[in-house]
């Protein structure tokens, strides 16, 4: 099993850096989710600063959420 999210922050370039429960920290690019179905709301930068850490996920205040194991496996690793 992939490590799960316990932070998430909201950039303002329409990334979103997360801390996992192993401690890493990784970049994921949503830009490229911002055209499809329920993700367009994001594209308001005040609903997409909305995010907040979910059930081991991440989730919008109108539902819109993804799998950690995306988040994980996608994500960038940031490197000190």
């Amino acid at each position: 099993m992939n490590p799960r999210v316990k932070n998430v922050i909201p950039n303002p370039d329409y990334t979103i850096t997360l801390t996992f429960d192993n401690n890493e920290v990784k970049i994921f690019d949503m830009k490229p989710y911002l055209t499809k179905g329920i993700f367009k709301e994001l594209n308001d930068i005040n609903t997409f600063n909305t995010v907040r850490p979910f059930l081991w996920s991440i989730q919008w205040k109108n539902g819109q959420d993804l799998c950690p194991d995306t988040l994980y496996m996608e994500g960038v690793e940031v490197r000190s």
